[in-house]
């Protein structure tokens, strides 16, 4: 009950406090993880090079209570997950984009339950679609989805039933036209479900083949003259649904697996090509490329384009710009491939430790921040440049945002956000 205590008054505290000017805030939105589709890229012109803990800070906020959840943003308000210390607690937190200021916070009861030493009770990350924030929470038991206006009204909240998984939950929904879409991948099931953005009522659900727990986010498939295409990876391999109804329009299964692979990193799609990875606790790193031309049914194996056992990412996602793909692995190693073909182009070690969160490109650059704080800044290019480091002497596992010219990155401790003063 102290750690409750204590959770709530830090929360209401913060409230009152955050630095900086207030004032009102035009955001250009990042509405669900990763930002647009997931992609991870922005091309926003705003967001400065240099970035640590005395350049460019606009302001810093204190978030109570531990959490991976990734910061999304919506209308100039920032949405996350925190859990109390005692794990007692979850909350989702609105803040001002503007000067880092709570507005409000909702609360959750939950119960403290052991998860994978890299994640927390709090790394669900919120969608934002249809006027409201979406947000899963895990009690330690039963995993359920929450909908709120953007300020702070409970609207609905439907239990999806308990949540098994050896590494505990991480879940970002998507919203689709007037539907929330979730993965819900656990150790021994998987299904996903679409729900009605209105009341939470459910719209269809659709089983997988489930193996062990994924955390992989879908992505929509929108290619001009055809209808859009809801993309879902998984250990099992990725399939293409019809976002209105769930129907599986076709699917490639990941033969090559021997389904000890998790999809932890989310899939993105380029150059005619959907590229996913998936890893383990032992080491294993795969990274596949299939080829979308010719796209019905069950996909044959000739449709796998490229496929990869070494350096690629597990936990962090990928990028593309163009024809070529960039990515930041688990041990801190960057790397360019060509896209269509899987062949390298370059690799450089950062030497800035373990990354867990993942990369984001912003304007020609890629970001990133690995999980004791350092930063670096390279271009997307097809010879290595690094552009600046820094630090923020904080440890970071979620992946950060872009909006209005800001960048936001969460540690442990705090929530920083970034930008031209």
């Amino acid at each position: 009950m102290i750690h409750k205590l204590r959770f709530s008054a830090l929360l209401s505290l913060a409230i009152l406090s955050g630095l900086g000017v207030a004032g009102s805030v035009s955001a250009d939105d990042w509405r669900r993880f990763r930002g647009p589709n997931g992609s991870g890229v922005s091309s926003d012109k705003n967001v400065p090079i240099e970035i640590s803990a005395d350049k460019n800070l606009l302001w810093k906020v204190a978030i109570p209570g531990a959490g991976n959840s990734s910061p999304i943003v919506a209308d100039g308000k920032i949405f996350l997950q925190s859990a109390s210390e005692d794990g007692s607690e979850r909350r989702i937190v609105c803040l001002d984009l503007n000067d880092g200021r709570t507005i409000w916070h909702r609360s959750a009861p939950g119960t403290d339950v052991k998860v994978h030493q890299k994640n927390t009770l709090a790394s669900c990350t919120a969608a934002v679609g249809n006027g409201r924030v979406f947000m899963p929470f895990w009690d330690g038991r039963h995993l359920s989805l929450a909908a709120y206006d953007l300020d702070g009204k409970s609207l609905w909240n439907v239990d999806l039933g308990t949540f098994e998984a050896q590494h505990g939950a991480g879940h970002s929904p998507i919203v689709v036209g007037d539907l929330v879409i979730l993965a819900n991948d656990q150790d021994g099931t998987s299904e996903i479900v679409a729900f009605h953005a209105e009341d939470g009522g459910v719209a269809w659900r659709k089983g997988r083949p489930p193996f062990k727990a994924c955390y992989s986010t879908p992505l929509v498939l929108d290619e001009p003259g055809a209808e859009p295409e809801l993309v879902v990876a998984s250990t099992a391999g990725v399939t293409g649904y019809d976002p209105r109804s769930g129907s599986e329009k076709w699917n490639w299964p990941w033969s090559t697996n021997d389904k000890s692979l998790r999809t932890v990193g989310s899939p993105i799609v380029s150059q005619g090509m959907v590229f996913f990875t998936g890893g383990n606790g032992p080491g294993d790193r795969h990274a596949v490329a299939v080829r979308l031309d010719d796209r019905a049914g069950e996909l044959p194996a000739s449709q796998l384009a490229w496929e990869t056992r070494k350096v690629f990412p597990y936990v962090p996602c990928l990028l593309a710009q163009g024809e070529h793909l960039y990515f930041v692995n688990d041990a801190g190693i960057a790397g360019s491939y060509v896209a269509r073909t899987g062949k390298k182009i370059w690799e450089e070690r950062l030497g800035i430790g373990d990354v867990t969160a993942s990369p984001l490109l912003i304007d020609g650059r890629v970001y990133v921040v690995s999980e004791i704080g350092s930063i670096r800044v390279f271009a997307a290019e097809t010879v290595f440049k690094k552009l600046s480091e820094g630090e923020l002497d904080e440890a970071v596992r979620a992946t950060p945002a872009v909006a209005d010219g800001r960048l936001l990155i969460r540690g442990k401790e705090h929530l920083f956000c970034f930008g031209k003063k």
